[in-house]
């Protein structure tokens, strides 16, 4: 199992605890998950809180190396916030604050669309309760044979939310002609 992060320090700490308990397996790496290459195969891909679209890349990642799991808990999805515009719901942009989270709900649920549309059984879920942090979905995915109806109207969905917004989120681009 590896782990990877940016931040020296923390994947420091990391493996001297993974060498403290004697976890042989464990290995961190720091590094940016752009980036990242595996040296063996990848069944799970474990994101938590990878800020904006480090998310959208550790979940490429994910689909490119075919791991049949995916779970992730994105934080900060700060980019469709950003390029968010609306013709026909203007109160969705009206207010700051409820743009900001309307736009967080949409990041996820575009995610969780573009994996099913890539053959991911996909779930988001409750990750830790409200009362304890605002981040707190988890997209869950699992490789499997879905029928191509259900892949495509998933893509479908994410592109007509996309449309309306003017959304171009970072996985989109990313799974390109995955989606196809």
């Amino acid at each position: 199992m590896t782990g990877v992060d940016l931040k020296a320090d923390v994947i420091a700490d990391c493996n001297k605890t993974a060498k403290k308990y004697g976890y042989d397996g464990l290995s961190f790496v720091v590094g940016d998950i752009a980036a990242f290459q595996p040296d063996d195969v990848v069944d799970v891909v474990v994101s938590l809180h990878a800020c904006d679209t480090a998310t959208d890349y550790a979940l490429y990642n994910a689909v490119v190396w075919n791991a049949k799991h995916i779970f992730s808990v994105p934080c900060c999805q700060h980019e469709l916030n950003k390029q968010m515009t609306s013709g026909q719901l203007p109160i969705l942009t009206r207010y700051g604050i409820i743009q900001e989270r309307f736009a967080t709900m949409a990041t996820d649920a575009i995610r969780a669309n573009l994996l099913t549309a890539v053959g991911y059984k996909t779930q988001v879920l409750e990750f830790v309760d409200l009362s304890h942090t605002p981040k707190n979905l988890l997209i869950r995915g699992s490789k499997c044979d879905l029928p191509k109806e259900h892949r495509q109207t998933a893509l479908q969905e994410a592109k007509a939310l996309m449309e309306e917004f003017g959304f171009e989120p970072t996985l989109f681009r990313l799974l390109g002609e995955k989606l196809s």
